[in-house]
Order: C-alpha cells, then sequence, then structure tokens
C-alpha cells in the first residue's frame, strides 16, 4: 500500500509541476508564458489550469498526508523521556552509606 501511494504522490507531483508551467505567467516568472493567442478561448483555458492546479495540488497533499500517517504506523509508540529517567533511577540509584561514628 505504501508502494502504491508513494507513487502515485510522485505522478501528482510530476503533474502538478506542469501544469503550473503550463500556465500563463502573469508576472513574468518562470512560467512558460504560453500566449493568449494560442488558445481559442483564452480564459477558458485559464480557469480550467487554474482548476485543474487546485485539484491536482489537493490531491497531492491528501496522498501526502496519507503516506505520512501509513508510514508512522510502523514506527514504535513513543513514551515520555520523563518515564525512563524515572525508571533508570529506580534500578541504578547509588545507595548513601550510613555514618557509623
Amino acid at each position: 500500500m505504501e508502494n502504491i501511494l508513494l507513487t502515485i504522490d510522485i505522478i501528482l507531483a510530476v503533474l502538478l509541476i506542469i501544469l503550473i508551467l503550463i500556465q500563463k505567467s502573469e508576472g513574468g516568472a518562470l512560467g512558460l508564458g504560453i500566449s493568449q493567442d494560442s488558445f481559442m478561448f483564452s480564459r477558458t483555458a485559464g480557469d480550467f489550469f487554474s482548476r485543474s492546479t487546485a485539484v491536482v495540488a489537493t490531491l497531492f497533499i491528501i496522498c501526502s498526508l496519507s503516506l505520512t500517517i501509513i508510514s508512522r504506523q510502523d514506527l514504535p509508540s513513543s513514551s515520555s523521556i520523563i518515564d525512563k529517567i524515572e525508571e533508570n533511577e529506580d534500578d541504578n540509584t547509588p545507595k548513601i552509606p550510613k555514618n557509623n561514628n
């Protein structure tokens, strides 16, 4: 199950990167900046890419969180460090000798 989620997570990450780079670059940043002339209805294409990016990003986050939850189940249950110190003090506490004067 963990391997399947990891594969889906990688595919969603690559798809998310591609969707972000395809979008129109409004600020002149790192986007490819596909011009408005390349689409017949550029506003519809922009809305489609924005919505699909939001859906893929949401799926990526859900997949990543579920992968984290599944992998946490393999770890041993943690206890408080104070409890461990108290257990060790009971067993190995040196005894103070009594003064026989």
